[in-house]
């Protein structure tokens, strides 16, 4: 096994669904922050790494792998001791897959990223009501995925948990979960809270929280 170097920062959601999974898999690895804030993202040295100036980034000896869901899926794929967290059956891979894909769309871009680049870093005071009408429709497809199953791609725990966990449990600084609308998500929450490695979640989504509140902004239409 070569040495792993995750990059990134606690805050991130893509980051922290990365720390998430490595600590499920019990891998040891070098953390280094990247500010991006600060824009380090685009210093020579990180493009050379990531033309994408994105992270996480993760270099596992030679190899540079960025975007969370590739990331994800690398490390099981290569370190699991077994399949569970990205199954190699088809079918249940697909759904995997489905799940990941929608996170990376609808949850992060549409609804997370989008209202986040208005408040944080465009420091913008008024923020369409669309950007929260987003997030609410995010919160109604994830109750419906969680319809008949204990975990968003069936009954047992994969990396689709760890990466809508990290886009979810920061949308809340948003837009609160309402147990009673929302029953099922709140349910899956509490489970994954039960996680003995949560905390490589909780702690970036604090952060996080932290300082999307410290901003003044208002909805409008």
């Amino acid at each position: 096994m070569g040495k792993l170097v995750l990059y990134g920062v606690d805050a991130s959601p893509p980051v922290r669904a990365v720390k998430l999974t490595l600590a499920a898999l019990q891998l040891p690895y070098e953390y280094t922050v990247v500010n991006i804030l600060n824009k380090e993202q685009y210093s020579e040295a990180y493009l050379k790494k990531n033309p994408q100036h994105t992270v996480p980034l993760l270099e596992d000896g030679e190899a540079l792998i960025w975007d969370s869901h590739a990331i994800i899926a690398y490390l099981v794929g290569k370190y699991g001791k077994d399949d569970s967290l990205y199954p190699k059956d088809l079918l249940k891979r697909a759904v995997v897959d489905q799940r990941l894909h929608f996170e990376g769309g609808v949850v992060f871009a549409n609804a997370l990223r989008s209202i986040t680049k208005y408040v944080l870093f465009l420091g913008k005071t008024e923020v369409p009501k669309e950007r929260i009408e987003a997030i609410t429709e995010a919160y109604d497809f994830v109750e419906c995925f969680l319809k008949d199953n204990k975990y968003i791609a069936g009954d047992q725990l994969t990396i689709a948990d760890f990466s809508l966990i990290s886009s979810i449990s920061s949308l809340v600084a948003y837009i609160p979960i309402e147990a009673t609308k929302y029953p099922k998500l709140s349910a899956w929450i509490k489970r994954l809270e039960q996680l003995p490695y949560y905390a490589e979640n909780a702690k970036g989504a604090g952060e996080f929280a932290a300082v999307i509140k410290s901003k003044k902004f208002t909805i409008v239409d």
